[in-house]
């Protein structure tokens, strides 16, 4: 009876382990297994936040543009059109002077657009964001459609603040009180390092868990 016990007992263990490994989540893209956040792209994968370039591929390392950017925080934050009336279909160009209507990321700045999140007129789509670009946008898009909490008067000291472009420092500074940036172990923020499309992801990711976390409400 005791071997029966035993028995029972590690076949039941070796299924909990193979049922373990099959529901594992897939990697829906093949170029992402050696970036650090793969378990974080993969979960923003599946909420519907991210997409790849095509062909299995999402470009983990490529610079992110302008246009990417505004995507990514139109769809992690849920932007759309459904509490806006327009009296004519809307273009991008209704917005942003140098869009194409026609692009794949006409619609991502149309929902930007017509919520205000804070871009501007003579946003570039093509343009390459630097890491201070795309976390005060972000930040401004968070701040506009959410009760954001308010931030400590303490001032975070970057070795590298000469750097910054000085419309951006009270927001940066908020992005790392908010968790979304942090500086390195050399106390740096690297402002005007372009940022990588897994780069951007991983903030957007800390935005959306501080939406999560602290319940913030939509405005």
């Amino acid at each position: 009876m005791k071997l029966k016990i035993k028995m029972i007992t590690l076949t039941v263990v070796i299924l909990l382990s193979m049922t373990g490994q099959s529901f594992a989540a897939a990697s829906p893209f093949t170029d992402i297994n050696d970036t650090i956040s793969k378990d974080k792209l993969i979960e923003l994968y599946e909420d519907g936040v991210i997409k790849g370039i095509g062909n299995g591929l999402f470009n983990p390392d490529g610079t992110l543009t302008a246009a990417q950017g505004v995507q990514l925080i139109v769809n992690a934050f849920d932007i759309s059109l459904a509490a806006i009336s327009f009296i004519k279909a809307p273009q991008a160009t209704d917005w942003f002077n140098n869009a194409n209507d026609n692009a794949w990321y006409a619609d991502a700045l149309i929902r930007a657009g017509a919520n205000s999140i804070g871009l501007p007129a003579d946003l570039d789509p093509n343009a390459k964001w630097t890491k201070e670009d795309f976390t005060y946008y972000l930040v401004m898009a968070m701040e506009s459609r959410y009760h954001m909490p308010v931030t400590d008067l303490m001032y975070i000291e970057a070795a590298d603040e000469s750097e910054m472009t000085t419309a951006y420092t009270s927001v940066l500074q908020k992005s790392m009180k908010y968790g979304i940036t942090a500086l390195d172990q050399d106390n740096k923020f690297y402002p005007k390092k372009q940022l990588t499309r897994a780069e951007a992801a991983e903030m957007i990711y800390s935005g959306r868990t501080l939406v999560a976390e602290m319940k913030l409400e939509v405005k």
